[in-house]
């Protein structure tokens, strides 16, 4: 047996990301990794990290392609770090960043890291193109032939259409239906009323334009390709715009959820570093916020009886038992914006089970995925680095809470606090 660490905490020393863009657009030649490593080298730039070994860097990818199998190393090669820095590839669709952050969080508490780097990326423009099983499989056993003749055997039998690529899609593969489908149930099932997610989508804009405009980002992004804020914000939208939209998601007349209170498929990364609190102040670094404590949970949504998005409805009445917290203790709460009627369906489910209200004036007071945009697994650390940013402004002891939705029916929420 050897004696317990002395009670560590894990901070949040400051983070980095890629202005996000609507996918086909300025980013539409960059790959993951060029992405990744971009995020990675502001960040490194920002906190004096070249020729550095950190003790690990973990981040992920939702939309990967298998040649990106050591996806988070090879940005880290890539990178001005030090190529003795290690890194792990993590994965949790939406949830991936905030994942990362506790997976690092928890390394720094046990002391096996001092210091560490968590983060995600995503590409809808680079996203993977899937051949058809048939022409997979034969592409294998020509792989494996010997001979000429036996690699023109292993192609007998083919159609036409086997030899069509399959559109990239991001559906649940046991239900068949994709993110904005599913949530047209659950929008439908909650009675989110259009009206009401028109007005938070129009906060989302208002917030990160405000935000945008009063410099809060200027130490939190890095501009990549000649791209500065945020591609898919529009300062400019109104709610007559958004309610002239039409519904993309959901049938009949009760449709509600269009292109303007839904996210676009986009393209970006985000990195947070996070050291040991000592380790940080030895390093003439910020500590921003504390990883107070986070957790995880699941729905069983493949039977209908719960929705694919509301995990974050289950694992919170968890956490806040477990630290003693309820909502009205939290300065700032960010709710991940897939929806605005994922948000507004979270919100009522809290509320329902007895958690309390959200006071508007504290959700996402910096705008979030609808204004920002949504690369899938860089989500959670652009929220974390956001949120720490303002936790550290308003003072030590002050509380915020993250919630992220994911696909396969999970969900992540965690606290941190200001230091």
């Amino acid at each position: 047996m050897t004696a317990e660490n002395p009670a560590r905490h894990a901070v949040i020393v400051g983070g980095n990301r890629t202005p996000f863009v609507k996918a086909g657009t300025a980013f539409a030649d960059a790959s993951a990794q060029d992405l990744l490593t971009a995020a990675l080298d502001g960040l490194v730039a920002r906190f004096g990290l070249a020729g550095r070994t950190v003790d690990e860097v973990a981040a992920g990818a939702v939309l990967k392609h298998s040649r990106d199998y050591n996806l988070t190393r090879e940005a880290v090669l890539g990178s001005a770090l030090s190529p003795h820095t290690p890194a792990v590839d993590l994965q949790q669709a939406c949830g991936t960043g905030l994942e990362t952050l506790v997976y690092v969080a928890n390394k720094i508490r046990l002391g096996q890291a001092t210091t560490a780097i968590a983060g995600g990326v995503d590409s809808a423009s680079d996203a993977p193109v899937v051949v058809s099983e048939r022409l997979r499989r034969a592409l294998l056993a020509a792989r494996r032939a010997r001979t000429p003749g036996q690699r023109a055997r292993a192609f007998l039998g083919l159609a036409p259409a086997d030899l069509l690529p399959v559109p990239p899609a991001v559906v649940e593969s046991r239900t068949g239906l994709s993110m904005g489908e599913s949530q047209a149930l659950t929008t439908t099932r909650w009675n989110i009323g259009r009206q009401a997610q028109d007005e938070l989508a129009l906060a989302s804009h208002r917030n990160l334009a405000a935000a945008w405009q009063d410099g809060f980002f200027d130490d939190l992004v890095t501009p990549y390709l000649g791209v500065t804020r945020d591609g898919t914000l529009r300062p400019d939208t109104s709610l007559e715009r958004l309610a002239a939209l039409k519904p993309v998601f959901g049938r009949g007349p009760d449709a509600s959820m269009t292109a303007g209170n839904s996210t676009p498929l986009s393209d970006g990364a985000a990195v947070v570093l996070l050291a040991e609190e000592g380790q940080a102040r030895d390093n003439g670094w910020p500590a921003l916020a504390r990883v107070v404590d986070a957790q995880v949970a699941a729905t069983d949504y493949v039977t209908g009886r719960e929705d694919l998005l509301l995990a974050p409805a289950r694992a919170l009445p968890v956490l806040l038992e477990r630290t003693g917290l309820g909502l009205g203790d939290f300065e700032y709460i960010e709710v991940h914006e897939a929806f605005a009627a994922t948000v507004l369906a979270t919100l009522a489910a809290w509320s329902e089970q007895g958690l309390g209200e959200v006071d508007r004036a504290r959700l996402n007071v910096n705008g979030s995925s609808l204004a920002a945009g949504h690369p899938f697994a860089a989500t959670g650390g652009r929220i974390a680095a956001t949120l720490a940013k303002l936790l550290s402004r308003k003072g030590p002891g002050s509380l915020g809470l993250i919630s992220i939705c994911a696909a396969g029916g999970q969900g992540v929420v965690a606290i941190l606090e200001g230091v």
